[in-house]
């Protein structure tokens, strides 16, 4: 069986292909029956040079094309013109229908070319509205770090103001309070004499008073009698009753207190479990806090209901203006 097929040639890295026919059974280098034309891949338009009615020739002999070759006659119109042969059309109206293809052809390229350059365009504006975004944000940058070095400066001469105006103060001030000190240290040292002759005085009363007392309590300690260790004794045992009886309570008092507190926990977790838990809203963003990419996407992939106040009157970028137009159209 004859196959249409591509015959790699060329040097490394710069093929051409040609366009043969051979036997199925052949290898890719091998023998050919004929050579219909070459076929430039490299090139921008794909560049074609081929025999069209030798091609036609040996499509009506039963050469099956390979899918590139196939591919590649279907993009000039041989499929089509041998569909037309087989259906048995004359001259005349297969003349007239490859007319018709052929401009129909031509619309398609200059659609895609114009589809091609749009996207070119809308490329380009794209990098020019970025590229003006960045500088508005970087002036932006540069004004605010202006304004925060001109007011730490009015605030760093402010702070030396006030320095020099309260060393002026301390200085006049000084005089004034050595003065109050020396008055105040006199009035202290005298102040300090008179109480300690009191003190002085105090004491001597206070041994006097308490050489009284040491004699009265030996007086006593010889005339107590033997009951009196009995009484002590008895007092000892009953001092000894309250302090048990005192703890015991006061061990009732912390084991009420730990009840109360496990139930205040457990009520604190049941209610902290009933309680929903409040979730930090999101700021809103607008479309001139985003690039031109960002905001296109963000409108492109968010609900219109969502999308209410997101363009601003602000927004002068034209990519995102037909984002937002395209996107009322479409809810």
């Amino acid at each position: 069986m004859l196959r249409i097929r591509l015959q790699r040639r060329g040097r490394k890295k710069r093929p051409i292909y040609h366009v043969v026919v051979a036997d199925s059974r052949s290898p890719r280098d091998g023998r050919i029956v004929e050579d219909l034309g070459r076929f430039y891949n490299l090139s921008t338009l794909n560049q074609l040079e081929l025999d069209k009615d030798r091609a036609i020739h040996w499509l009506k002999k039963g050469a099956q094309p390979s899918d590139t070759v196939r591919s590649i006659l279907k993009k000039q119109g041989l499929m089509y013109k041998m569909h037309l042969i087989r259906w048995g059309k004359s001259e005349e109206e297969i003349e007239a229908a490859m007319e018709e293809w052929r401009e129909q052809r031509a619309d398609e390229v200059e659609e895609k070319k114009e589809e091609a350059s749009k996207k070119e365009q809308r490329r380009a504006l794209l990098e020019a509205e970025e590229k003006e975004y960045q500088k508005q944000l970087q002036k932006k940058a540069e004004e605010a770090a202006k304004e925060k070095a001109k007011q730490e400066a009015l605030a760093s001469d402010e702070d030396e103001e006030e320095e020099d105006e309260t060393t002026a103060e301390v200085a006049e001030e000084e005089p004034a309070e050595e003065e109050v000190v020396t008055e105040e240290a006199a009035e202290t040292e005298e102040e300090v004499v008179a109480e300690e002759d009191k003190t002085e005085e105090v004491e001597a009363q206070a041994e006097t008073e308490e050489e009284v007392e040491a004699d009265a309590e030996a007086e006593a300690e010889v005339e107590k009698p033997e009951a009196d260790e009995e009484e002590e004794q008895e007092a000892a045992e009953e001092e000894t009753q309250e302090a048990e009886a005192s703890d015991a309570e006061e061990a009732e008092e912390d084991e009420a207190e730990d009840e109360e507190e496990a139930e205040e926990e457990v009520t604190a977790e049941a209610e902290s479990d009933e309680e929903p838990e409040d979730e930090d809203e999101e700021e809103a963003k607008v479309s001139t806090d985003m690039l031109a990419q960002e905001a296109i996407d963000h409108i492109e992939n968010t609900p219109l209901e969502k999308l209410e106040g997101f363009v601003t009157d602000d927004e002068d970028r034209v990519t995102v203006q037909r984002a937002w137009e395209t996107k009322q159209e479409e809810g």
